[in-house]
């Protein structure tokens, strides 16, 4: 008798399907995570792409039977973007090498991409564990999901997650910019400005193995993704950036002028010229803010267009075809 799980493996053998592991002294856990997705998906590639570890990640990972490949720039978002581009298949799966992701979960994300013709699904970490998930990555993941939806309606629960499933047509129409851990942002920011198809989905999140270090730092790298954020909202957001910054603008310049205006109906002078002259140029700033709003906002349509040609010259997932 046939398993659920058997026929979700059959169901994918058309596709050709790369499991991409981007690895920084992983030597501990790497070799669990390439068994795994093996076990999970017998047909798929495993690629390990090593950031010049300084441990034995990359020897493991070769025993351990990937396909193993160095970028020498260092932080996730060059090792990412070197796979992406590098990279031929019909479905990507991304993971971390820490042995914290459920392996077993890519088998119904992937079943869902398939079945709903997705882009992007996103496997949200449900701990398992007091020392899976720690208080302060809890606490900044929240308050970032927060704030990415308030600003580009986000509907993911976990913005940061770093196991996802992806269409080609996706990752081959992403023009990867960030160089660190905030890649993660910057793909469901991609995704929500572009609108395109992406759901997610629980999965299970566990702790690191023994003698496992974690790589982020909470401080740092969640300044990091707040900078991207950001940057990423003024370039892709630019009318209501400039515009706000721009009515600041206006604001404090009617703040400096009203005493001054009040003074001149008075007395027909202006005793505080510097104040003066600072007002009016506050107001000048304003107006420039405002008209730079406006060509960056026909500037940033044009950029979307040109994304959005490039996602759909590539097919839409779903399409049954043989691996190559």
């Amino acid at each position: 008798m046939t398993t659920s799980a058997g026929q979700k493996i059959n169901r994918f053998e058309p596709y050709k399907i790369a499991v991409l592991i981007p690895c920084y002294n992983e030597e501990v856990a790497v070799a669990k995570v390439i068994n795994d997705f093996r076990f999970a998906l017998p047909t798929a590639t495993i690629f390990v792409f090593d950031n010049n570890s300084t441990d034995n990640t990359r020897s493991v990972a070769l025993a351990a039977g990937a396909e193993v490949f160095q970028e020498k720039h260092r932080g996730k978002g060059f090792v990412v973007r070197r796979m992406f581009s590098d990279v031929e298949a019909d479905i990507y799966v991304l993971v971390d090498g820490d042995a914290t992701y459920d392996a077993p979960s890519v088998q119904s994300m992937i079943e869902r991409l398939l079945e709903g013709r997705l882009d992007m699904v996103v496997g949200s970490r449900v701990d398992c564990g007091q020392t899976a998930y720690r208080v302060g990555h809890r606490t900044g993941n929240k308050l970032l999901s927060a704030f990415v939806a308030s600003v580009f309606g986000s509907t993911f629960k976990d913005v940061l997650s770093g196991y996802r499933v992806f269409s080609r047509r996706f990752v081959k129409s992403f023009p990867v910019l960030s160089g660190g851990f905030e890649i993660e942002t910057e793909l469901t920011i991609h995704a929500l400005e572009l609108g395109l198809a992406v759901n997610e989905l629980d999965t299970p999140y566990y702790a690191r193995p023994t003698d496992s270090a974690s790589k982020l730092n909470t401080w740092r790298d969640g300044f990091r993704i707040l900078l991207t954020i950001f940057s990423l909202y003024r370039t892709e957001r630019p009318l209501a950036f400039f515009t706000g910054v721009g009515a600041m603008a206006a604001i404090a310049s009617i703040g400096f002028a009203t005493p001054i205006f009040v003074t001149y109906l008075e007395t027909g002078l202006v005793p505080r010229l510097p104040t003066a002259l600072l007002a009016t140029g506050l107001m000048l700033s304003a107006f420039l803010c405002m008209a730079a709003g406006l060509i960056l906002d026909t500037v940033t349509r044009g950029r979307r267009e040109m994304k959005l040609l490039a996602y759909l010259s590539h097919r839409a997932p779903g399409l049954e075809r043989r691996q190559v």
